[in-house]
C-alpha cells in the first residue's frame, strides 16, 4: 500500500533581503523546496550584475564624490556616518587611492580610510563601497581590507549622513598614507614612490561645485562635473558656445573642447594655456556659472548654429564607467 503524502505548508513568503546566501545548488532558505539560485538567488545575482548609471545620487555632494572616483588623482575627504563614530573609530574618511590600491584600510588607531578607484565587484559602485565601509569599521586596526563581492543591499546611503556635506581636500601627493607612520613597509614605500611619480598637479575650485583644474605637459584643464539632465544641459553649452560665451572670460586661449560621462554625470572640459594655472580660473569659472544657469533657463528650439554647435560637443565624448 503506497504511503500517505505528509500535506505540505507553503512556504512563507520573504524578501531577498531576509533570505541568507548559500550555495547556489543547495535548498533555498525560504523554503520554497527550489534551489536557491533559482529561487531568492536569482534576485542577488541579478543586483550584482544590474549597472546602477547614478550611483552616487542622492548623496550630498555627488559631484565631488564622482570627481575623487574619475578625476583627482590625491585627495580625501572626512565622511559622517548616521548616528556617529562607532567606539574605537576616530574618524572615516574616503581616499581617491590607497597603498597596494586597498579597497579600504582600518590604521592603527583606529581610524578608517574608504578607496574609491577601485574595480567594483557589482553593477553598484555605492553597493560595493559601503560593503568595504562596513568591513572596515569591523575590521582589527591596523588591517588593509580585501577587495570582495558585497552581501546585501546597503548602500552609502544608507550609511552616510544625507546632511553631512562632502568637502575634498586635494594633496600634492599620496604622503597622507602614511599618516604619522614614522617607517612603512618596503611594498607600502615604493607604491608611494610610484604613485607620487605620477601624480597630475590638480586643484579644487573654491567657487563652484565639482570643478577641477589639472596641470597636463602642453596645456593645462578644468574639467566640470555638472548635475543638470544632459539633454539640457548639451542644449544649454550649445546656446553658449554658438554665441562665443562658452570660453572662461579672462584666460586667454581657453576653449570648450568636449565633455565626457561618468556616473551618469556630464563632465564638459575647457582646454587652457599652459600659464594659467587654477587661481586664473576662479572667477571665470563663476562667471561661466552664471551665464550657463541663464542659459539653462532659455526655452524653445535651438537655431541652427546652436544645434551644429550641440553636435560638435556631442560628437565629442568619452564614457567612463
Amino acid at each position: 500500500m503506497a504511503k500517505k503524502r505528509r500535506p505540505q505548508t507553503a512556504p512563507q513568503p520573504a524578501t531577498a533581503g531576509e533570505v541568507p546566501a548559500v550555495g547556489a545548488r543547495e535548498p533555498c532558505p525560504c523554503g520554497s523546496g527550489r534551489r536557491y539560485k533559482a529561487c531568492h538567488g536569482r534576485a542577488a545575482a541579478q543586483a550584482v550584475t544590474e549597472l546602477v548609471r547614478r550611483p552616487f545620487e542622492g548623496l550630498p555632494g555627488e559631484v565631488e564624490w564622482v570627481a575623487m572616483r574619475e578625476l583627482v588623482p590625491a585627495a580625501t575627504a572626512e565622511l559622517t556616518l548616521r548616528g556617529g563614530l562607532p567606539e574605537g573609530v576616530p574618524s572615516v574618511r574616503a581616499a581617491t587611492v590607497l597603498p597596494l590600491a586597498a579597497p579600504g584600510l582600518r590604521r592603527a588607531d583606529g581610524s578608517v580610510l574608504l578607496g574609491l578607484q577601485n574595480d567594483t565587484a557589482s553593477g553598484d559602485l555605492s553597493r560595493d563601497l559601503a560593503d568595504v565601509l562596513r568591513r572596515a569599521l569591523e575590521a582589527e586596526p591596523d588591517t588593509a581590507v580585501p577587495a570582495g563581492r558585497p552581501g546585501g543591499d546597503v548602500r552609502l546611503q544608507d550609511l552616510l549622513d544625507p546632511e553631512a556635506p562632502l568637502s575634498p581636500v586635494v594633496h600634492e601627493g599620496f604622503d597622507f598614507w602614511l599618516d604619522g607612520t614614522e617607517s612603512p613597509s618596503d611594498p607600502v614605500a615604493a607604491s608611494l614612490e610610484r604613485a607620487n611619480s605620477a601624480a597630475v598637479p590638480t586643484a579644487r575650485l573654491a567657487g563652484v561645485e565639482g570643478a577641477y583644474w589639472c596641470k597636463a605637459n602642453d596645456r593645462n584643464h578644468l574639467r566640470w562635473v555638472m548635475t543638470q539632465p544632459e539633454e539640457r544641459l548639451l542644449d544649454a553649452l550649445a546656446r553658449l558656445h554658438a554665441a562665443g560665451a562658452s570660453a572662461l572670460d579672462g584666460v586667454d586661449g581657453s576653449r570648450l573642447v568636449g565633455s565626457f560621462r561618468a556616473h551618469g554625470l556630464l563632465v564638459p572640459v575647457w582646454d587652457l594655456p599652459e600659464d594659467a594655472g587654477y587661481e586664473e580660473c576662479e572667477k571665470p569659472a563663476a562667471a561661466f556659472a552664471e551665464r550657463l544657469a541663464e542659459a539653462l533657463g532659455t526655452e524653445g528650439a535651438l537655431s541652427t548654429a546652436e544645434r551644429k554647435a550641440r553636435d560638435g560637443l556631442a560628437n565629442r565624448q568619452v564614457t567612463l564607467s
